[in-house]
């Protein structure tokens, strides 16, 4: 989750964590408490809906009648969020989504969508919320586009939960020389489109100068890019940090890939909500504070293996 619209629409910050080894998915846990309405998992994380979950009360009454907070969400970005062997919603999204919802008492429904479109599928109130390693950047915030400058919607509230970097890493064995964003002028490197990597590779391409820009190639999906740098289409790729070191750790049983130099831009990954709806932004914040203070939220990071991107409490808008 390079993080830019914002992993990836996108302002240059992005997120910075020493991540350590970054543990294997494992199916989600499905957990319900209380009163429940069961509910089938329909890909996403679930918390039976209960009015005797203790912030259920906090909730818009329009999602406390539905049990369910539909979620927006690019599920190919392991290990933030993807399907698992048994196509499962998996990841560190997912699992922080399932605690959060044992504390409102309504189930998480993730419905994946390309990362560029996850904020207009929020305005078209297609999604309640959207959680997809997305940075929390004022741009996103204000609904500026990172490119342009220019206003293209009401923007988006976000509710900060992790913090990340973003990294640059190269075919194992074939660095050419590349440790910073300067060793890629006159290079090509592969990156999700919409996403702070791929700003922060058109800002260096614009001061590369004499040594030649840099080459941008584009996808969907940050899984499309791994392919294309697998199979040598490119000389390098970049993405949040937590994703290059799940790729260079399990891509070809780690063989594949390799991190180059430092990770760059430390911004923090925000649950994005409507400016509209203020009480659910409201009780998310809460949700999240009441998660760290139990123990739950250092559990799923310590399962991941990401505890360096750890918060120590939710922020409103506090990316810059």
């Amino acid at each position: 989750m390079t993080a830019s619209t914002t992993r990836r629409t996108t302002a240059a910050s992005s997120r910075i964590a020493a991540v350590g080894a970054i543990a294997v998915a494992g199916a989600l846990l499905l957990t319900g408490c209380g009163d429940q309405t069961k509910s089938k998992d329909n890909g996403g994380s679930s918390s039976a809906a209960t009015s005797k979950a203790p912030l259920f009360s906090k909730l818009p009454k329009a999602i406390q009648d539905k049990g369910v907070i539909k979620v927006g969400s690019d599920i190919a970005y392991a290990p933030v969020e993807f399907k698992d062997k048994d196509g499962k919603t998996a990841g560190i999204d997912p699992d922080l989504a399932d605690a959060l919802g044992k504390q409102l008492g309504v189930k998480f429904q993730f419905e994946n969508g390309t990362f560029d479109t996850l904020v207009t599928g929020l305005r078209a109130k297609r999604y309640d919320m959207a959680m997809s390693a997305m940075t929390d950047t004022k741009d996103r915030q204000n609904g500026v586009d990172s490119d342009t400058k220019k206003k293209v919607g009401e923007g988006a509230d976000f509710v900060d939960y992790f913090t990340a970097g973003v990294s640059i890493y190269t075919a194992k064995g074939k660095d050419q020389g590349i440790k910073t964003w300067d060793d890629l002028c006159g290079k090509k490197i592969v990156v999700q489109r919409g996403t702070v990597s791929e700003d922060l590779a058109k800002k260096q391409s614009e001061k590369c100068g004499d040594k030649g820009k840099i080459s941008i190639e584009a996808f969907d999906t940050d899984q499309q890019a791994q392919t294309r740098l697998r199979s040598g289409g490119a000389d390098a790729g970049s993405s949040d940090f937590p994703v290059a070191a799940y790729a260079v750790k399990t891509s070809g049983g780690g063989k594949d890939f390799q991190i180059v130099g430092e990770q760059v831009e430390a911004a923090p990954y925000g649950i994005a909500v409507s400016k509209e709806n203020t009480q659910l932004r409201d009780a998310l914040k809460e949700a999240l504070d009441a998660i760290i203070k139990s123990g739950d939220y250092d559990k799923v990071i310590a399962k991941w293996g990401v505890e360096a991107g750890a918060v120590k409490e939710a922020k409103i808008n506090g990316g810059v």
